[in-house]
């Protein structure tokens, strides 16, 4: 077919007897009807070579021929060249052979002789059928170009509905196959990555930093985490996927030199919140809430890092459903995070916005038993022992819709800091168990010339950033430092207790090179291991 103002279609005459050929070559208007001879064979063999060579749209050809009836090169031809039409033309004593081109969706059958007007009817609603075809092809192409091009603005579309959880799950895999997605999983975890939009470089626009932001993390995390990349809030939303739930700290390591690299390259403040790991696409819902609460511990933890919810104590997961309610959920972020004065602003906020809120007593009634019941469920979700939160519940629902205002907001104030003080002293054991098992594993472990921060943190079940994060905080030091320190004082303790030589010694507390004990020893104590022997031994005459 040739494309022009308008639609040509090509047509190969197949017959083996040429003057037949040349007879209905000249019987009909080609052109005027829109199509042209490319050319003709005398047997179905030659007539199946250039239809592989110039694929018409049209063959046109005798039943009975030599080498390959015309039946047999139309079977041929359906099977390799769908597209093509096919016309027959018989004597009519062949008329009832002919029919059986019926069963090979041949277009039309022809009777010889060949009549003009006939063949002129045949290819004139043969256009019309093959311009229709043509029509519907580029129609569909068309669609299917609009649709590739509008594909990642609907692939964004679901991923945002989908961590929204307004989804229904026996939905998914029609939208997956549908915007040509892929989620394998087995485990998924959804990343929060928030740009800041008040540190930022001179004369740099928040949005295009973001942006930036936004493609360096595709580039560097996308294809190792297989992750689903889109904005969503104002935020970066990743998706990744997840061989096993051990991964995680690996991905938290990478995600925090991810946040310093965007520092450094770019100069971008970057926190990346790591929600919580599921094995199932409807629960991202929740891995998405509570990538946004890890986020929120910006403020305790420092910027430009990446935090995990897991590895935050007590395991918060957020309150999706508080999000209706703006005061409510600020006051449970100051719990959370703020300072006391800050809880108290948030109380007098919320108990001010409930008592503008109820027109009457029954609707009074009503906001404090919602109150009752979310602060019920943050208790169960932060594992605040709920006989801590105030006595008997039965009493709490019956005794608290009647308090005052004043009293009300004594009570609420009471409970918020009391939960505060609950949860702040939750995150300090849990760090100080965290040191405490690292110090544990290296007083049982320092002989290991290999022991690393790798080490530890496998054998912990963290990441990187964060154990190194709260081991400076606790103690003062590095893990490494810590270590070296370690290992110095057991060095030195052996010199002063024992005989034995210093290259057993430096063996003894990890160290295969003496040289290198000497070194690191002496920029300990100031003095060499030998003299510093000597030392000791001359003090205790």
């Amino acid at each position: 077919m040739e494309t022009g103002d308008m639609d040509t279609y090509t047509v190969l005459l197949v017959d083996d007897e040429e003057e037949v050929i040349q007879v209905i070559m000249k019987k009909i208007d080609w052109e005027g009807l829109g199509f042209s001879v490319i050319g003709y064979a005398n047997n179905g063999v030659k007539a199946l070579e250039m239809v592989e060579e110039y694929q018409p749209d049209v063959v046109m050809t005798d039943i009975k021929m030599p080498y390959m009836d015309g039946l047999e090169l139309s079977h041929r031809i359906k099977t390799e060249f769908p597209a093509a039409k096919i016309l027959l033309f018989t004597g009519f004593d062949e008329f009832e052979y002919a029919k059986e081109a019926v069963h090979l969706e041949v277009e039309e059958y022809i009777l010889k002789p060949v009549n003009s007007v006939e063949l002129t009817d045949v290819f004139t609603q043969l256009k019309i059928k093959l311009d229709q075809e043509i029509s519907e092809k580029r129609s569909v192409a068309v669609l299917q170009k609009y649709y590739m091009e509008s594909l990642p603005l609907l692939q964004a579309n679901f991923y945002s509905t989908l961590i929204e959880g307004r989804i229904r799950e026996e939905d998914i895999p029609k939208y997956l196959s549908d915007y040509q997605i892929s989620l394998t999983g087995p485990y998924f975890c959804c990343l929060v990555v928030h740009t800041s939009s008040t540190q930022v470089p001179q004369d740099m626009n928040p949005l295009l930093l973001a942006t930036s932001v936004q493609k360096q993390a595709e580039e560097r995390l996308g294809e190792k985490w297989r992750a689903r990349c889109f904005s969503y809030l104002g935020n970066t939303v990743m998706i990744v996927q997840l061989k096993n739930e051990n991964e995680v700290p690996e991905l938290t390591d990478e995600c925090d030199r991810f946040c310093r690299y965007a520092r450094r390259i770019i100069g971008a403040v970057v926190t990346v919140g790591i929600g919580q790991v599921c094995g199932n696409i409807p629960e991202l819902a929740q891995s998405y809430s509570s990538a946004r609460e890890a986020v929120s511990y910006r403020g305790l933890y420092g910027a430009s890092r990446a935090i995990n919810i897991k590895e935050i104590a007590p395991q918060e997961t957020g309150e999706p459903e508080l999000m209706n309610d703006a005061e409510m959920s600020v006051l449970f972020k100051k719990i959370r995070l703020g300072s006391r004065e800050e809880i108290i602003g948030a109380v007098n906020r919320y108990v001010d916005h409930m008592s503008a809120s109820a027109k009457s007593l029954k609707q009074h009634h009503i906001a404090v038993m919602e109150l009752l019941n979310a602060l019920y469920r943050f208790s169960m979700n932060n594992e605040i022992s709920i006989e801590q939160f105030s006595g008997d519940m039965k009493d709490l629902y019956s005794n608290i819709p009647n308090l005052g205002p004043d009293a009300l907001r004594k009570w609420l104030a009471d409970i918020s800091l009391s939960f505060h003080d609950k949860l702040s002293i939750a995150r300090n054991r849990s760090t100080k168990s965290i040191v405490y098992k690292a110090e544990e594993y290296v007083r049982s472990n320092y002989a290991n010339e290999g022991l690393s921060l790798d080490d530890i943190c496998e054998a912990l079940g963290v990441s990187n950033s964060y154990f190194s994060t709260i081991f400076k905080k606790e103690t003062g030091n590095s893990f490494v430092g810590y270590l070296t320190d370690y290992r110095m004082e057991r060095a030195s303790r052996l010199l002063i207790e024992t005989n034995e030589k210093s290259y057993i010694i430096a063996r003894s507390v990890g160290y295969t090179d003496p040289n290198y004990f000497s070194y690191v020893f002496k920029r300990k104590f100031g003095v060499s291991p030998s003299k510093y022997r000597t030392e000791h031994a001359e003090s205790d005459k």
